[in-house]
């Protein structure tokens, strides 16, 4: 008996290769029981016409499902539902009546209705999307990286593929970091003070898990990163939350039982703040003076396409106190959810230890893959390519932000991809946000970015790195109008 040829279609925005999606068709179709064992499949010719297709398109397709063995060929018969095809099990499942355990009293802890703002999955389809943190397919350079890909699946690397690294990481992403990537912050370290992380994120739980315990304090900015603030009030640290002004965090103000800074000097989230020279030293001072460890999250450094970046403050740490974190999410795409963080031996050792428990190491061929993009200077490419569409960017929303009359913030000094701005007392941003949704305009309210149950609610940051230079100017109008209104 024969598969009807009209059970096959290609979707319109399939991913993938052709060949790929008509192998993925066959293979779902038979692992979901549709396809029979020794059904046979509609010829080359007949199933290339139908999906409007070339024959050797599904020729391929059915060669290589062939040596798979999902399917068998018989002469000149045709192809086959092969006889060793994964077969589904078959089985029902047992009926289950309300559940009766209480959830309230058998978790020990809750993770849920933290401040992490939930960015929508279709933001690519708003026609102005002022969103942070995402990336614009038009400046990847989708080209090179799947040939590091395809190069890093090779049998050389077939270890890093498969191997179980336990605690250790790609010697050659290892490499790289220490040779290239941190030198130009000034940070000299060896590989034993060097630890990918699974993003920046992965980096400060890491951190905190380390260095603090409910007996310990931690000073943070104000406002600050919302995901840091959840995950140490998760470890139940004592919490100093410490406004900042226009040129970051104040050392002055961090109190004399503080244990560990966290800080972002060089854009403060979310108001974008370069804290200068004078300052970062004050702060190494202050940290010495309370003998306490400094996380600096030195996102973005990259993005400094208006001015050379400030000295990252381990470069200029001679204790050992300070804590480096860097990442790649932001510079490459935040799927690839890669970092690192750097310090002195005997923390690196404990962190990597941790991790170890946690989820071993980051994937291998990620790390294979990212060390030859950096390694064969695309990555550096890469980085010029973006620095210079977002200062195009940035030139285009600083004048639209100026002739729309909105107030801004904060504005980084050296780049960036995102503005902090401010409307009047009386806005509040979070229902703004909903309003604009219905125009295609996105914003990021900036209230979660606060500390205390007293929050501004009249803030908002503009991303500016996925929307294009032409819809700038009319997004802004769309913002300045809703703003007027409310």
């Amino acid at each position: 008996m024969g598969i009807a040829v009209d059970t096959f279609f290609l979707e319109r925005n399939g991913q993938g290769t052709l060949q790929a999606q008509i192998q993925q068709m066959i293979a779902e179709g038979i692992l979901s029981g549709r396809f029979h064992v020794g059904e046979k499949l509609p010829s080359s010719r007949k199933l290339a016409t139908h999906l409007g297709v070339s024959r050797i398109t599904v020729t391929l397709a059915y060669t290589e499902l062939l040596a798979n063995d999902y399917l068998t060929s018989k002469g000149r018969s045709g192809y086959y539902v092969s006889d060793n095809a994964p077969v589904p099990p078959t089985y029902s499942p047992l009926r289950r009546d309300a559940e009766t355990v209480d959830w309230d009293r058998a978790m020990a802890r809750r993770f849920s209705g933290g401040d992490f703002l939930q960015k929508p999955s279709n933001w690519r389809d708003y026609r102005y999307p002022f969103i942070y943190g995402q990336a614009d397919r038009g400046l990847f350079d989708h080209a090179n990286w799947r040939l590091c890909a395809v190069r890093a699946l090779g049998h050389k690397d077939f270890d890093s593929l498969t191997g179980d690294y336990v605690d250790r990481d790609d010697p050659l992403l290892i490499e790289f970091i220490a040779r290239h990537t941190l030198p130009r912050r000034g940070i000299a370290a060896r590989p034993e003070e060097i630890l990918i992380t699974l993003g920046a994120q992965n980096a400060l739980w890491l951190a905190s898990r380390v260095l603090l315990n409910r007996d310990r304090k931690a000073a943070i900015e104000d406002p600050c990163y919302y995901a840091l603030r959840d995950l140490l009030v998760h470890s139940e640290c004592k919490l100093a939350p410490l406004r900042v002004d226009r040129d970051g965090l104040p050392p002055d103000a961090i109190p004399d039982d503080t244990d560990v800074i966290f800080t972002t000097p060089s854009h403060q989230c979310p108001t974008t703040a370069t804290m200068p020279i004078d300052r970062r030293h004050a702060l190494l001072r202050r940290a010495r003076e309370l003998d306490a460890m400094i996380v600096e999250d030195d996102y973005e450094f990259e993005m400094s396409f208006l001015g050379a970046p400030s000295p990252a403050l381990r470069s200029l740490d001679t204790d050992g106190r300070v804590i480096y974190v860097g990442s790649f999410s932001k510079s490459l795409f935040p799927g690839l959810r890669l970092g690192y963080m750097v310090g002195s031996e005997p923390f690196i050792r404990e962190a990597r230890a941790l991790r170890a428990l946690v989820l071993r190491h980051p994937p291998g061929h990620v790390q294979r893959t990212a060390a030859y993009f950096l390694s064969l200077g695309h990555y550096d490419a890469q980085i010029r390519r973006m620095s210079k569409a977002l200062q195009h960017r940035r030139e285009v929303i600083d004048s639209a932000i100026r002739h729309s009359g909105l107030t801004v913030a904060g504005r980084g000094m050296l780049g960036g991809s995102s503005i902090w701005m401010q409307a009047p007392a009386h806005v509040d941003t979070t229902r703004l946000a909903h309003h604009l949704q219905s125009k295609s305009v996105h914003i990021e309210p900036g209230e979660n970015f606060f500390f205390g149950p007293h929050r501004p609610k009249n803030y908002y940051r503009l991303g500016y790195s996925s929307i294009t230079p032409d819809r700038i100017g009319p997004g802004i109008e769309q913002i300045a109008d809703a703003i007027r209104l409310a």
